[in-house]
């Protein structure tokens, strides 16, 4: 038995080793790439060392096409902003859906949820008529509005599932010294699901960060187009027949940046909120 053990622990390393590796593949291939000029990039190997750094040649196409720190300014609005309305409209909701005793509680939460069921292309229409009916369309407020009401249904979800799990003493007892629903909620519960809100938050400004479709169908103008949709414009440019690609790579790397600082920033809440909630 600790024989097989033995083995099946190996292959499964193996197996991550193995993913992991065909993951830093693309990354290895951007941070080789990227400091080449196009033509050193047309005329060498893929996987060849750059003779220099072009970084320059390659920002001066950048700005010559593209406005990446106003579209990077628009999404890290959208990411904080929405991200941090829809974890607070949801945290609110879980815990009346888990511990205010609601008639109907479950009900309730499938309609929440019910957001989740469609596909998300087939808001596309409706929504984009709406806004151009109530002047939301090519405004940040409207994007914000959307990202929010997107985000709330998956929140809810793992929220609700995270608060069931506390156990109602610790709730009863606060009860017993005084304390409201929302101080329960603000001084208990939210220190409580420091982990989840961590997680959460990481996951829904990716996902907002990383959005296209929705940011090509609702804006148009640079001052609210996020910046996927400004990185796809950068990469259907071309001079001269051909797209400078070490300058694509380079706004791509660029445009992680963003999302490297806050999973670094967050990183330590996941170990510190499931300390707590392992007392």
């Amino acid at each position: 038995m600790g024989n097989l053990r033995k083995s099946n622990s190996k292959l499964l390393n193996l197996i991550l080793s193995l993913i992991a590796f065909l993951w830093m593949v693309p990354f290895l291939y951007v941070l080789i790439n990227f400091p080449k000029g196009q033509v050193e990039y047309n005329q060498g190997d893929f996987w060849s060392l750059p003779k220099g750094f072009s970084i320059g040649e390659s920002l001066d196409y950048i700005n010559g096409k593209i406005n990446l720190f106003a579209g990077m300014e628009n999404s890290l609005l959208y990411g904080i902003v929405a991200g941090v309305i829809a974890i607070l409209i949801s945290a609110l909701a879980a815990y009346g859906l888990t511990k205010l005793k609601l008639k109907g509680s479950f009900y309730w939460f499938l309609l929440i949820y019910a957001g989740t069921i469609f596909p998300f292309q087939m808001y596309l229409v409706p929504v984009y008529r709406g806004y151009l009916t109530t002047g939301l369309y090519d405004t940040q407020l409207g994007m914000i509005l959307f990202y929010v009401a997107i985000s709330v249904p998956f929140c809810t979800f793992v929220l609700r599932n995270f608060f069931q799990g506390v156990n109602d003493d610790m709730t009863e007892a606060a009860k017993i010294d005084g304390a409201t629903d929302f101080n329960i909620f603000y001084r208990i519960f939210l220190p409580m699901s420091k982990a989840p809100i961590s997680a959460l938050f990481l996951f829904q400004f990716s996902f907002i960060w990383n959005d296209l479709l929705f940011g090509l169908t609702f804006s148009q103008s640079e001052s609210v187009r996020p910046v996927m949709p400004v990185l796809s414009i950068l990469s259907g440019t071309t001079v001269g027949g051909s797209t400078s690609t070490p300058a694509v790579l380079l706004a791509c790397l660029i445009a992680s940046i963003p999302t490297m600082i806050i999973y670094f920033l967050l990183n330590r809440n996941f170990e510190e909120g499931f300390v707590m909630t392992s007392k």
